[in-house]
């Protein structure tokens, strides 16, 4: 049980993260467009090769924090600005990506599992997103990465980020090119209204343990 929910976790946070319009999907977009699906996968595996390493010692990094009870508090608020923040962020970056021009041609003569490590290589962004979430993941007791089972967490994310990228390219290059209203108004409003509401969750769940006084027995 302890390894399904890792992988489930894993796999939630990593599609929802992997969803927004950032570069790397932009580009993965340009390559399956002029280069298909084979290219495609093969820079997928490239992103993900790198990500594997960024998860697993940002994971160790935030277990050795966890440990730090003096923290524990501090990192209990910090969850509720960071789910805020992310919201904003996921919100700004769905508007600013379909405004912007981005000169794919030029990664295009290139291999695709290149391009895609060092494109992953320079995305220095996912580093305190991948901190971050494994602080909030760990301090909640949502996952457990004792021994072998921190390993079903990133199988899970690893899966999540390949599936989310390449669900999103395959819808980008098929649908969006007939009808953007998918695009332009659900994704952009669904995608931060979810963390939202994981941040007032948050909110209530600090309540509970910091403020709210235990009922007086009888």
């Amino acid at each position: 049980m302890k390894k399904i929910k890792n992988i489930a976790i894993g796999f939630l946070v990593s599609f929802i993260g992997s969803i927004p319009l950032g570069y790397l999907n932009l580009i993965g977009l340009g390559i399956y467009s002029k280069s298909g699906l084979q290219d495609l996968i093969f820079f997928l595996f490239g992103v993900i090769f790198i990500e594997t390493f960024v998860i697993y010692f940002t994971l160790i990094f935030a277990k050795q924090l966890i440990n730090n009870k003096k923290l524990i508090k501090i990192i209990d608020f910090f969850a509720i600005g960071f789910m805020f923040v992310l919201a904003f962020l996921f919100y700004f970056n769905f508007n600013q990506s379909s405004t912007s021009d981005v000169d794919l041609n030029k990664y295009l003569i290139y291999s695709s599992f290149g391009i895609g490590i060092i494109l992953n290589c320079i995305n220095f962004l996912q580093i305190p997103f991948w901190t971050s979430w494994n602080l909030y993941l760990l301090n909640g007791k949502y996952i457990i990465i004792e021994k072998k089972l921190k390993y079903y967490y990133i199988a899970g994310t690893l899966i999540g980020s390949f599936l989310g990228m390449f669900s999103l390219i395959v819808i980008l290059q098929t649908v969006f090119e007939k009808t953007n209203q998918f695009s332009k108004y659900i994704l952009p409003v669904f995608i931060p209204l979810f963390f939202i509401v994981l941040g007032i969750m948050q909110a209530f769940k600090i309540y509970k343990k910091y403020f709210k006084k235990p009922a007086l027995e009888p």
